[in-house]
């Protein structure tokens, strides 16, 4: 019978103590989620978020040298005429290679202007299944479901956009004395890649780039959270 009690006693010990670990961890659970934050919080959190680092990536590329002289996103050579750039520079074209490039870049800035719009449209549109498994994802987790969710349509929308920047930097002229040159050039694989095609993805790319950096700076920085949405969703409302 004593054996019986202490066993029970036991038992009951036992209980308790991993009812108590788990009202803990369900507390802390609760704190982490954000003090009782509603999916329709979370999402609209995101959503700012994703408005407010867009403003911001667009403002920076579009500026003179935006692209350009950002290491992070500057366009360079396509890299399937890599071989191209290659023969030219030994040609001593280099000059002629280096303007072709900042083309590309001040084509890209012109097109970023006009940017915001198509991307704000787009998180608008976009829907957010899952909230807090981004809220609590990666520093760019909001980003990158962006980005997987409205890549195909930007890229569709921007493309005229980047192509009529093109046009308006005068891209042939600095591209096809290169591509003329080179494809004189016996032997050579013969080259034409699409430069709409290719600025298009490369400055989308460069925009998302941006982006991330913001919504990282958001989740990370008190002062980037310009509004009481995203104090509360990011910020635990402080």
């Amino acid at each position: 019978m004593k054996k019986f009690l202490l066993l029970a006693l036991l038992l009951s010990s036992l209980f308790s103590k991993a009812q108590v670990n788990i009202n803990n961890i369900l507390n802390s659970v609760n704190s982490t989620l954000g003090n009782g934050l509603s999916n329709a919080d979370i999402t609209k959190g995101l959503k700012e978020a994703l408005n407010v680092g867009t403003k911001n990536a667009t403002g920076k590329a579009s500026k003179l040298d935006g692209y350009y002289k950002n290491s992070l996103i500057k366009i360079p050579f396509p890299s399937e005429a890599k071989d191209m750039r290659s023969t030219l520079l030994k040609m001593g074209m280099k000059k002629q290679v280096d303007d072709f490039e900042k083309q590309l870049n001040r084509a890209a800035e012109d097109a970023a202007t006009k940017a915001a719009p198509i991307f704000l449209a787009a998180i608008t549109k976009m829907t957010i299944n899952d909230g807090l498994t981004i809220l609590r994802g990666k520093d760019d987790e909001a980003t990158q479901y962006l980005k997987k969710s409205t890549s195909a349509e930007l890229s569709k929308q921007f493309r005229p956009i980047i192509a009529a920047s093109l046009k308006k930097v005068q891209i042939t002229k600095y591209w096809n004395p290169l591509f003329t040159t080179y494809n004189k050039v016996p032997f050579v694989k013969k080259v034409n890649p699409s430069l709409d095609d290719y600025v298009t993805q490369r400055a989308i790319e460069g925009l998302f780039k941006l982006v991330a950096q913001e919504e990282t700076k958001i989740r990370k920085d008190p002062a980037a959270r310009i509004s009481d949405i995203l104090k509360k969703v990011f910020g635990g409302g402080k």
